[in-house]
């Protein structure tokens, strides 16, 4: 099982980034799929999350209105597009996969998001 995240990068605040995360080896369909991130010296958090068909999206209340999470089960790929980034928002952002039977979890290696003017 792969989970490879792209996207990251140097923002402005208020900037946008749209992170990718394409997996491989898993019945992507299955898994709940989520972004995490974890700042310098904080435990790492939930951002948001979505059910295998969609039906069910949640964000932390930091986000929301800003942040926008998206799959393609087709494709499987998850997405967080981010907008009106603050510097708030500097952290490793991770991507998540859990079987929502099994709950067998499965992390990608994190991408760099700074925001910095």
């Amino acid at each position: 099982v792969r989970l490879v995240e792209s996207g990251g990068g140097l923002v402005q605040p208020g900037g946008s980034l749209r992170l990718s995360c394409v997996t491989s080896g898993l019945t992507f369909s299955r898994y709940l799929m989520s972004w995490y991130r974890q700042a310098p010296g904080k435990e790492r958090e939930l951002v948001a999350s979505m059910t295998p068909g969609g039906g069910s999206i949640d964000y932390t209340d930091s986000v929301n209105g800003r942040f926008t999470i998206s799959r393609d089960n087709a494709e499987n790929t998850v997405n967080l597009q981010m907008n009106s980034l603050k510097t708030e928002d500097k952290a490793v952002y991770y991507c998540n996969a859990e079987d929502g039977r099994t709950r067998q979890n499965y992390w990608g290696q994190g991408t760099q998001v700074t925001v910095s003017s």
